[in-house]
């Protein structure tokens, strides 16, 4: 393995990993408005299931990043990726255009990132590491 390989799969984990980081430190002051979303799709125990959010998001996002225990990590956050996306983005279901479209893209995004967050699962965090150390 090359220098440029530990820095690009380094690089790729703190950019990919970020987006959730920053969604559930912002879950963290908005609690109230996150937990009333997720109410709204009906999921039961909306203040837990924004726990669980929260923790998934931050701290999972946080254990891909810094590559500890990076695979399960990022497992656990694609899966709750996919849910948040049939939940949040079902374009399909949707009869406003201009919304639809819009929610398309996003769930076509969370896709790609649950490709690469797979990537990590399947391929390890890299040697640039708190698992390869």
């Amino acid at each position: 393995m090359s220098k440029s390989y530990d820095l690009a799969a380094l690089i790729g984990r703190v950019l990919l990993a970020f987006l959730f980081v920053y969604s559930g430190f912002g879950k963290i002051g908005g609690f109230e408005g996150t937990a009333a979303s997720i109410a709204s799709k009906h999921v039961p125990m909306p203040e837990i299931a924004t726990t669980i959010a929260i923790v998934i998001e931050f701290i999972g996002g946080l254990m891909v990043a810094v590559g500890w225990k990076a695979r399960w990590a990022a497992l656990a956050v694609a899966a709750f990726t996919l849910v948040a996306s049939v939940l949040y983005h079902n374009f399909w279901a949707m009869a406003d255009a201009a919304t639809a479209g819009t929610n398309k893209i996003m769930f076509l995004k969370n896709i790609a990132v649950i490709g690469g967050l797979l990537l990590v699962y399947a391929l390890g965090p890299g040697r640039l590491s708190i698992d390869h150390r």
